[in-house]
């Protein structure tokens, strides 16, 4: 490729200029407003010079309802200071409630989650379901496991919990009830066999110290925990069929890819191939992502896979897979082409073109404008802030990609139209999405390595309107993670997945928003529980905001802050 990204980038605009139908949704702006919102944090790697591998790693988000008001709290994910070097004065991760007036409050020193470690990623659900949402951290060393006891208060339960001894490199995390039993399982990812001791020294001149590539490394398999129900967990991976030490694996997906009800994983790994495990229904799961066509790259070589999702953006009823890249090699983007089958058409689209310089991480689908279309956010940013090619087209901060859904499967990368700040170049690692704010549209948390986390709210001024639903299993797990929405809108018909993990050490929030563009309501929508109970519900009105309870329907609804009712002041 002998253009620069910039030069791409300013071609796409041109084209986007010239053809007014394909223009952004009117009105998608994104603005930071992390500082004035409370949110100020910085990220600590504990660098000191070293280049220890995990230091160009950064760390995540996650999306969590602490105390059950309905409102998203944030959970930032920290490193911290290694051994014998105490200058941080003992970074930890930080909790930030939802104070619901347009802020956020720190509340981490009340929390019990002011704990150092060397923290990575996390995911947060209620594995006991006792109606609250529990915290898992992943770390290098150590992870662990945070119950929920109510009033905002977490206990680390991971000894207790058969978790503790389990030393790794936890990267990204999920819960899923994989064997649909009703009880959250867990899943954990490890990248490679690393600690300070066994530290490699990597160069490119001989003499200067660099970080080294996942190669320099064995890798590590990923874990899969059963909940037995009593507040403990046991080891399953290699009785499931997950062991596997060649796995160096940073993101993990589930999804049902197979639609046969029951949930199973994706695996992005690092210099190694991506992995699918479908779910046998019997407690086990067995390998399929070279048969699946999701193994490699289009010219069959294994990629650094970084973050990865999973979603039917093209309302087709059946998900197709995105995975970040390292520079040079370019999202992936599988789309399915038969029972099964997927195909990456990333190198054939705007998205390879627009993406084959950057370095991404984390990733999702979601509807930036509410227009019932799936659209797709990568964040991005490289591992060494020396690196620049002869050319000075790649760069340690780089701009982020909004691919925009225009319908066929088509995504357009419209960044630099949504805003300044959203658009400027950043370190970007973690990434994930909620309502912040309860106005209908969805808002954005991007964190980068050894820098701020960015939350930009999404001020969408189209006329969109959006429904919003939240599940509570009572046969199934609490949280209802698993669970198929199937909403039909007019004739158009759009499928949702209430899930986990995704993206990049993080975790976006568990309620489902529907966008409706600017039409005045959700038709019928099914919930399909994993329990196997049906719940039929609507019609449900734009601009409104439903609990959804397994068995029962409808059990309570409030307006949002935006869409059909008039934003508060």
């Amino acid at each position: 490729m002998t253009q620069t990204r910039a030069a791409l980038a300013g071609a796409l605009l041109l084209v986007a200029a010239s053809l007014p139908a394909l223009r952004a949704s009117a009105g998608l702006q994104f603005v930071d407003i992390a500082e004035r919102a409370g949110l100020r944090f910085t990220h600590h790697t504990g660098a000191f010079g070293k280049k220890y591998l995990p230091e160009t790693l950064g760390a995540g988000a996650v999306f969590l309802d602490l105390d059950s008001d309905g409102w998203q709290d944030v959970l930032l994910v920290n490193g911290t200071d290694w051994p014998g070097r105490e200058e941080s004065r003992g970074a930890t991760a930080r909790l930030f409630r939802n104070s619901g007036r347009g802020g956020f409050v720190d509340v981490t020193a009340s929390s019990g989650l002011d704990v150092p470690m060397y923290g990575m990623g996390g995911a947060a659900a209620d594995y006991d379901n006792d109606g609250r949402q529990d915290v898992f951290i992943t770390a290098v060393g150590q992870s662990r496991l945070f119950r929920n006891v109510g009033g905002g208060r977490f206990v680390d339960v991971t000894e207790r919990a058969g978790l503790g001894g389990r030393v790794g490199f936890g990267t990204s995390a999920l819960w899923v009830d994989y064997d649909r039993d009703g009880l959250l399982d867990l899943v954990v990812c490890n990248y490679v066999r690393w600690t300070p001791e066994t530290d490699v020294f990597c160069s490119t001149d001989g003499k200067t110290k660099t970080y080294c590539t996942p190669e320099a490394y064995p890798g590590l398999t990923v874990w899969l925990f059963r909940n037995l129900g009593d507040g403990t967990f046991r080891d399953v991976t290699a009785g499931a069929g997950l062991f596997d030490p060649t796995s160096k694996a940073l993101g993990v997906t589930m999804i049902d890819y197979d639609l046969d009800d029951w949930p199973d994983l994706f695996v992005a790994n690092d210099t190694q191939p991506n992995k699918l495990y479908r779910n046998r229904r019997d407690g086990t799961f067995v390998e399929t992502g070279m048969q699946a066509g999701l193994a490699f790259s289009e010219d069959g070589r294994a990629r650094a896979g970084m973050g990865s999702d999973a979603a039917d953006y093209d309302n087709s009823g059946v998900p197709s897979f995105v995975v970040t890249n390292f520079s040079g090699e370019m999202v992936g983007l599988y789309r399915p082409v038969g029972k099964g089958q997927f195909v990456d058409r990333a190198p054939h689209s705007e998205v390879g073109q627009a993406s084959r310089l950057t370095l991404g991480f984390g990733c999702f689908f979601f509807d930036a404008d509410l227009d019932g279309l799936l659209d797709l956010l990568v964040v991005n940013g490289h591992i060494d802030d020396t690196l620049t090619d002869a050319k000075g087209r790649v760069h340690y901060a780089e701009p982020p990609h909004l691919f925009h859904n225009r319908g066929s499967g088509r995504l357009v990368d419209i960044a630099q139209e949504v805003g300044a700040a959203f658009a400027a170049p950043k370190v970007g690692r973690g990434a994930a999405f909620a309502d912040v704010d309860l106005d209908g549209d969805l808002d954005v948390l991007i964190t980068t390595n050894a820098g701020p986390a960015h939350l930009y709210r999404n001020d969408l001024s189209s006329g969109h309107r959006a429904v919003r639903i939240a599940l509570q299993g009572s046969r199934a797990n609490r949280d209802g993670i698993g669970a198929r929405i199937r909403a039909r809108i007019g004739s158009e018909r759009l499928t949702r997945l209430v899930r986990t993990g995704s993206s990049y050490l993080s975790q976006s929030e568990l309620p489902v928003t529907l966008g409706l563009g600017r039409r005045a309501q959700v038709d019928e929508a099914i919930v399909e529980w994993p329990s196997g109970a049906r719940d039929t519900v609507g019609p449900l009105a734009a601009g409104r905001f439903y609990t959804i309870v397994e068995g029962r329907g409808i059990a309570s609804e409030r307006p949002l802050r935006g869409g059909a009712v008039p934003r508060a002041r």
